[in-house]
């Protein structure tokens, strides 16, 4: 195995199985964003100005607030190098990719790791953390934490960095910060609009911390497509196609959290509110016999505070869901 930190779902999700092991929707680019791309002038040398104006008027945000990276990974990545914390928290269990970044940047991470069900607890966060990194809704657990609890991690001479990456699976974003002037909130397009590929990602926050983020940046950071993309999907039409996916997925969720529950020695975590699941099984490493009966789902061991018995998988369509209950029953007889 990858170091674990490192470990995605995309190296579950070998060729010629189901994929239930990346969290992209399916289906996705829509027709209308793939035109969108495909009229994009590539000659041309990236010009960020309107994308940085859409970006901001969808969130309310001013554009000396918002910076566009290279995907989520790139802003990690600045964030750690950039702001260089003393002392770095990092909210487990969640995306490893962050705290990757902090050992590459040389930074020593503590660890806050919650226990099922994962309710954040904000007097586990040391007082004298200057760096406290989490995400919202999280990424494996699913859960989504209120945001006026995220918010009393606020306090001077700290930094919450709070990764929104599946804010938009949650119809109206009620607990996004987004438009919050004192936190730095890290979105994507990658998820909820199919753009992997296309590396679309950008940072919320105070100007004059995402003034120091821009520059480290490159010229030219982020291509002609991914500033399309930024411009495309913060219309109110994108956003309220967003919404009515969002709408679709949770009811999804709710049919395949309920039939996974119903199966003996499996227990999803409760109230999901991402694109995926958070599943507890009695059989340890059940990936492996799942992947023999055609389904990739993600591996739970490698995030910190998790082991053996947990297993991410993402939300489908109503077949491919049944599909997958009926071998994992199949698996676990």
């Amino acid at each position: 195995m990858t170091d674990p930190l490192r470990h995605h779902g995309d190296l579950d999700a070998l060729p010629g199985l189901v994929d239930l092991a990346v969290n992209v929707r399916a289906g996705a680019p829509p027709d209308w964003l793939v035109e969108r791309l495909r009229a994009v002038d590539l000659a041309r040398y990236p010009d960020q100005a309107a994308a940085v104006k859409a970006v901001a008027s969808r969130h309310g945000r001013s554009p000396d607030e918002v910076l566009l990276t290279a995907g989520a990974a790139e802003a990690f990545v600045l964030i750690a190098r950039v702001l260089a914390p003393a002392r770095a928290v990092v909210v487990h269990p969640q995306f490893t990719e962050p705290e990757g970044a902090l050992h590459d940047a040389g930074i020593e991470v503590q660890r806050v790791t919650l226990p099922a069900p994962f309710t954040l607890d904000i007097e586990a966060v040391p007082a004298d953390a200057d760096l406290v990194l989490l995400g919202n809704p999280t990424n494996p657990t699913s859960v989504l934490h209120p945001g006026s609890v995220v918010r009393k991690l606020c306090r001077p001479g700290r930094l919450v960095v709070v990764d929104e990456a599946f804010a938009d699976c949650v119809p109206g974003e009620p607990e996004s910060l987004a438009a919050d002037p004192d936190v730095l909130v890290v979105r994507s397009l990658t998820k909820t609009w199919g753009l992997a590929g296309v590396r679309a990602g950008y940072v919320l926050g105070p100007a004059d911390v995402v003034d120091r983020l821009r520059r480290a940046q490159p010229h030219w950071p982020v291509s002609s497509l991914a500033l399309e993309a930024c411009v495309a999907c913060s219309t109110q039409a994108a956003v309220a196609e967003a919404t009515s996916w969002a709408e679709q997925l949770g009811t999804g969720r709710a049919e395949l959290a309920t039939q996974l529950d119903a199966l003996p020695g499996v227990s999803v975590v409760a109230d999901p509110r991402a694109s995926f699941l958070l599943v507890r099984a009695e059989l340890a490493g059940i990936w492996d016999p799942l992947r023999a009966r055609g389904f990739a789902v993600r591996r739970g061991d490698t995030f910190p505070g998790l082991d053996a018995h947990w297993f991410r998988v993402a939300v489908r369509d109503r077949a491919t869901s049944a599909a997958f209950v009926r071998a994992l029953e199949e698996t676990l007889r």
